[in-house]
């Protein structure tokens, strides 16, 4: 079970404050301090300060709170595998980015938990950052994100290969032609994924392998929602740098224009990626099966 101090140590983190955090732990504020100071004392380390802006944690506090949010996570993840022992059934944590939601993965994960009798997922969307951290600290089971893993400490599988292009309306006067060169994209206004993204920076590092800038582009917004941007690119309000797989439903229905960009190759994978101690490797199986099978029927 997770240590009295190191929940306590997480509510303050949480809360950034002893007395609401002793009110959400329904203890007495002396008590949280006693905790805190207890746990000081055996790790030997100042884990806050204070600040005019109240508590703040301490390099040693930073390292402390990422391992008491591992242990946590360990606890939940003993108990809950525990009970699905006993009720014969596996629920996975599964985090994906902003692309793979907006392309197959989320339908093809449904469809995985329909077919796989007493499999349950739970879908987390957040950044490629935050799912290695959540990876990592066992708050996930799997990561399905863009790239290979950032870590050795991570196995994974190829799901798919996939390419960026411009993405544009369907009555953009580009929309007829075979592809769009550089200085006509550069003539465009530009609504692009955020430069922490991964399909932001495939892009910027392709432009840099050809000693181009993305200084030299009109980028005019930044946005983190894929869905946001199709929107405003349906709109006609600009076009923007996307993953094929992450429009292919509009594609198909004739919502959107994509065009290969002349002199960029823009591939990129998509991998499942989790610990090495991961053992359902039937269900990987299966969610790369699947995966494989609804790509393509929808070609």
């Amino acid at each position: 079970m997770l240590g009295t101090k190191m929940e306590t140590l997480l509510a303050v983190v949480e809360y950034k404050n002893f007395t609401k955090a002793a009110e959400a732990l329904s203890l007495t504020q002396p008590a949280v301090s006693h905790h805190i100071n207890q746990l000081e004392e055996e790790l030997g380390a100042v884990l806050f300060v204070r600040s005019k802006g109240g508590l703040k944690l301490t390099p040693q506090g930073e390292i402390a709170v990422k391992y008491a949010r591992r242990l946590k996570a360990l606890d939940q993840k003993l108990h809950r595998e525990l009970i699905n022992v006993e009720k014969s059934i596996t629920n996975l944590r599964i985090g994906i980015t902003h692309t793979a939601e907006s392309n197959l993965t989320t339908q093809v994960l449904a469809k995985c938990a329909n077919q796989h009798s007493g499999l349950s997922i739970t879908i987390t969307t957040d950044t490629i950052k935050n799912l290695y951290e959540m990876l990592e600290n066992y708050e996930i089971d799997l990561a399905i994100v863009e790239g290979s893993p950032t870590s050795s400490a991570f196995s994974s599988l190829m799901l798919d290969t996939d390419y960026l292009v411009c993405v544009m309306a369907v009555t953009h006067p580009l929309a007829s032609h075979a592809m769009v060169t550089l200085s006509e994209l550069k003539g465009e206004q530009m609504i692009l994924r955020l430069p922490s993204s991964a399909t932001r920076t495939l892009f910027e590092s392709t432009l840099e392998s050809i000693n181009d800038s993305i200084e030299n582009f009109n980028v005019t917004i930044e946005v983190d929602n894929i869905a946001t941007i199709k929107d405003l690119v349906r709109k006609e309000l600009g076009v923007s740098i996307l993953p094929k797989s992450a429009c292919m439903d509009e594609l198909s229905k004739g919502k959107l224009a994509a065009l290969p960009i002349e002199n960029l190759s823009m591939v990129r994978e998509t991998r499942i990626v989790y610990n090495r101690d991961f053992s359902h490797f039937d269900i990987l199986q299966e969610i790369t099966k699947t995966y494989q099978e609804t790509a393509k029927a929808q070609r």
